[in-house]
């Protein structure tokens, strides 16, 4: 029966197989990300986001306490101490007092070092470091680990990148500069494009068509072609960089989609209701701000959606229009590509700061995703 209706179940189930598929690629990076964010750089050295619930076997770096803590014990001195300077789960498989040969030793074995010392580590971390004579130096030997660590999540990530960290770590800054050419850069566009979008679909005058062909043959312009003219023309009017530049050019870039897309939403509207709006002595903008923007919202908050991402994501445009060598409106895709580079092996800040950089655009998206479709099919159907 499903087949003589016009219904093909194979394609259904194929189409629902894909939905998952790509809903399943799309959220597998994001959730090990999120995870990342809250784990140890060991943790993510040595295994993957899905084992972070799991305990997992790390080679650690630990140092024994300093000389000035040994006390005499008869005709020795002692050290005694943990390795994990604290409560700690962790249980110790093997150890050496060697880089080359970290495994040398097992848990309660006696290592000799270099100067007569005789070091102890159990399984636990608790070690016993004892000489005939007294030790010297400021700091105590290394002790190389292989142990078998529980889990552990921690906010220090977050608190290095938004509120202790260094010029390079620290993206608060760069947070709110992000906040501050995006949100402008939204708002500015879908205000002028408004105004065109409605002369367009509900005014008539000459060259309109014109107008309407010159707004969809600028949707495959290549931004590109335009980045250099542009910062000219800015440098010879006296904008220069900054943000009056940012949010011109993003509002120029974003113009011919807004215009395209509104325009087509509002064409779709009843024309009865325009017309009873005129008989009843109404203005074009009373028209435009009591009757078309309230039902125009779907195809606004789709293009709101998309300028949004865009800004917040762009590097290009804020790279030629914003920063510049001082570095005070640095935004966040350009910190992170410095994090890239000055802390390139510290791969829990990098995940936390990738995490913070795509939080906003997420909340942004579940909050308005129900009006994305909406706007998007605007015209396509009468």
């Amino acid at each position: 029966m499903n087949a003589i209706a016009g219904q093909k179940p194979g394609l259904i189930w194929a189409l629902r197989i894909s939905v998952i598929v790509l809903v399943g690629l799309w959220l597998f990076p994001t959730v090990g990300l999120f995870i990342s964010s809250f784990r140890t750089g060991d943790q993510i050295a040595t295994s993957g986001w899905w084992k972070a619930l799991f305990p997992t076997e790390q080679n650690l770096t630990l140092r024994t306490a300093a000389p000035e803590s040994q006390v005499p014990e008869g005709d020795l001195w002692v050290i005694e101490g943990n390795l994990f300077e604290g409560e700690s789960d962790a249980k110790i498989s093997a150890w050496g007092t060697n880089a080359r040969d970290i495994s040398a030793y097992g848990p309660g074995d006696m290592a000799e070092l270099r100067g007569g010392e005789r070091l102890t580590v159990e399984a636990d971390g608790s070690y016993r470091m004892e000489a005939t004579e007294e030790m010297g130096g400021r700091r105590g030997p290394r002790v190389f680990v292989t142990a078998v660590v529980p889990p552990e999540f921690t906010l220090q990530n977050y608190e290095t990148i938004l509120i202790s960290g260094g010029a390079t770590d620290n993206m608060a800054r760069a947070f709110f500069n992000t906040l501050t050419v995006t949100i402008p850069a939204t708002i500015i566009p879908i205000l002028v494009a408004a105004f065109a979008a409605y002369a367009l679909a509900w005014m008539e005058f000459p060259g309109r068509a014109l107008l309407i062909a010159a707004i969809v043959g600028l949707l495959v312009v290549p931004l590109q072609l335009a980045l250099i003219p542009l910062l000219k023309f800015h440098n010879e009017i006296g904008i220069g960089k900054g943000y009056l530049g940012v949010w011109m050019a993003h509002t120029g870039f974003g113009l011919p989609l807004a215009i395209y897309l509104l325009r087509n939403y509002m064409v779709g509207i009843p024309r009865d209701i325009i017309e009873n709006a005129r008989v009843d002595g109404a203005t074009d903008f009373q028209i435009f701000t009591r009757i078309i923007l309230p039902l125009s919202f779907p195809a606004l908050a789709s293009f709101a959606i998309f300028q949004f991402l865009w800004t917040w994501n762009d590097l290009l445009v804020a790279m030629v229009f914003l920063i510049d060598a001082t570095g005070e409106t640095t935004v966040m895709t350009k910190q992170i590509v410095e994090l890239l580079g000055t802390r390139g092996g510290n791969w829990e800040i990098l995940a936390t700061s990738a995490f913070v950089s795509i939080a906003v655009p997420l909340a942004v998206f579940f909050a308005m995703q129900k009006y994305l479709v909406r706007g998007l099919l605007a015209g396509s159907v009468k």
